[in-house]
């Protein structure tokens, strides 16, 4: 393991594997310390499916973006090395990694389901948590991306729910997380609907604001539904099997 881990920092021509998978190993190396080698290599996983999501869909667009970087309990995230020339595409960009990420999670849940493994529902239901975590309607979650197409002051409507979340469990992610939204939402604040930015960056039609928020209303039900039921699911399989 640590010749591995020297190999991986050797090098500038391994700067692309160092980014996404030696990121990935350290990330995997301190979750199996706590959680095990195998809840950390599946919620490592679809943490780099989720990411993958975001990368391809800035390809889609064209946009030039870097490999998934992580880092363990922060997360992940990859560069945009161009950025979104509207409100849409960034909408479209962050839209990709809770969709691909949910669909990796719902792949892990039929899994678990198939093998009876309370292993693999562990690890859907961090992938279920994860993605819904990330819709809060709040610049930086990807839930901020994909709502700004509306109107940025929507991002107003996560600060109830980011302090929920610190009542229910504070932690110092959450408070990396405020910090981070603070200029975002002064941004919002100051958004007017008549100026240069608003004609131009967020300048979105009806029909196409509609569709994206149908896509973000069916998304977090779905994903806070199954985030829920299956928390009980495994439960339920660790007080049967005594875990």
């Amino acid at each position: 393991m640590t010749k591995l881990l020297l190999l991986l920092f050797s090098g500038a021509k391994l700067g692309k594997l160092f980014t996404t998978g030696g990121t990935m190993l350290i990330s995997v190396v301190v979750y199996a310390w706590i959680f095990g080698w195998g809840y950390a290599v599946g919620f490592v996983a679809l943490m780099f499916v989720h990411e993958m999501g975001h990368y391809f869909a800035a390809k889609h667009r064209g946009l030039d973006v870097g490999a998934p970087t992580f880092i363990p309990f922060i997360g992940a995230w990859v560069e945009l090395k161009d950025m979104p020339h509207s409100a849409e595409t960034e909408a479209f960009v962050g839209l990709g990694g809770p969709l691909v990420g949910t669909i990796g999670a719902l792949l892990c849940y039929f899994l678990a389901r198939s093998y009876d493994s309370t292993l693999l529902l562990a690890v859907s239901y961090s992938g279920f948590f994860l993605n819904l975590f990330n819709l809060i309607p709040m610049s930086p979650f990807d839930g901020g991306r994909i709502t700004a197409v509306l109107s940025p002051r929507i991002w107003f409507a996560g600060v109830p729910v980011l302090i929920a979340l610190f009542m229910y469990r504070p932690s110092p992610m959450l408070i990396l997380i405020a910090i981070m939204a603070a200029p975002q939402l002064m941004k919002a604040w100051k958004y007017r609907g008549d100026s240069e930015e608003a004609q131009t960056y967020y300048a979105v039609s009806g029909s196409t604001k509609l569709e994206y928020a149908t896509y973000y209303i069916v998304l977090l039900a779905f994903l806070a539904v199954m985030t829920h039921d299956v928390h009980e699911m495994v439960q339920a399989a660790r007080a049967v099997k005594g875990i």
